[in-house]
C-alpha cells in the first residue's frame, strides 16, 4: 500500500508500516526527528490527492476540539479571547474534516472524545468506530485513544499487560511536554500496521 502518516514527525507509526514492506510516508510541519527521507515538511492536505491507499492522521491538532477542553470556549485561558478560542476551534474542525473527507479509500484519525461544538463543524461526521488503551497494545499506561475508521476494522488488542499508571497525565510542565504528550505508542503502531495490512492484501486478493 501507498500509506500516508499524517500529523507525525516521530515517524513511529510510518515505520512501522515500512518494515511491513509499504511505501510509507509521514508528513509533518515538523522535520522528523529520525531524520529519514521518507518525510515531508509542510501540511499533509496537500498530499491527499496524490493516490494514496489509505491515510492515518496519527496525530492532528486536537486541543480546542476535544471535550476536555471546552470549558475554554466559554472562559478562555489567560492571554486568549473567546474569540479567539472559536477562531482555533474552527480551524482545528477544518482540518479534521478535511482528513475524513479526503479521497482515499481507507481512513483513520485518533483524536481524543470530541465536544458537541466540534461535531457540528465536520463534514460527514461519524462518531469514532473505537476507544483504545495502551496497556491493550504491551505499554502498561492509560491514555483513551478514539479512533475514527472508514473501510478499516477496529484493531484487536495485541498485547494485554498490567499497569494502568496515567503517565502522559502527569508528565510535569516542561517546553516539550506538548510534543510528548503526542506521542504515538509503536505497540499501537505495529498492530495498525500488521491488522489493516491483512485487510489491504484479502481485498487484493
Amino acid at each position: 500500500m501507498r500509506v500516508l502518516v499524517a500529523c507525525e514527525y516521530s515517524g513511529i507509526v510510518r515505520n512501522a508500516f515500512l518494515d511491513l514492506g509499504h511505501d510509507a510516508w509521514s508528513c509533518d510541519l515538523l522535520p522528523s526527528e529520525d531524520g529519514s527521507n521518507r518525510h515531508i515538511v509542510g501540511d499533509a492536505r496537500d498530499l491527499l490527492n496524490d493516490g494514496w491507499d489509505l491515510l492515518m492522521v496519527a496525530h492532528p491538532p486536537c486541543t480546542r476540539l476535544c471535550n476536555s477542553g471546552v470549558r475554554w470556549l466559554s472562559v478562555p485561558p489567560r492571554g486568549k479571547s473567546v474569540e479567539e478560542m472559536w477562531a482555533e476551534l474552527d480551524e482545528g474542525a477544518a482540518l479534521f474534516s478535511d482528513f475524513w473527507n479526503a479521497p482515499i479509500d481507507r481512513i483513520a484519525i485518533e483524536n481524543p472524545v470530541m465536544h458537541r461544538h466540534a461535531k457540528t463543524r465536520i463534514a460527514n461526521f461519524e462518531d469514532f468506530a473505537q476507544s483504545i488503551q495502551p496497556w491493550q497494545f504491551g505499554h502498561g499506561e492509560t491514555k483513551r485513544t478514539c479512533l475514527w475508521l472508514k473501510n478499516l476494522p477496529p484493531l484487536v488488542p495485541t498485547n494485554i499487560v498490567s499497569g494502568r499508571t496515567p503517565r502522559v497525565h502527569h508528565m510535569p510542565p516542561s517546553p516539550d511536554r506538548w510534543k510528548e504528550r503526542s506521542r504515538f505508542y509503536p505497540g499501537i503502531a505495529k498492530a495498525m500496521a500488521e491488522q489493516w495490512s491483512e485487510v489491504a492484501m484479502k481485498e487484493a486478493a
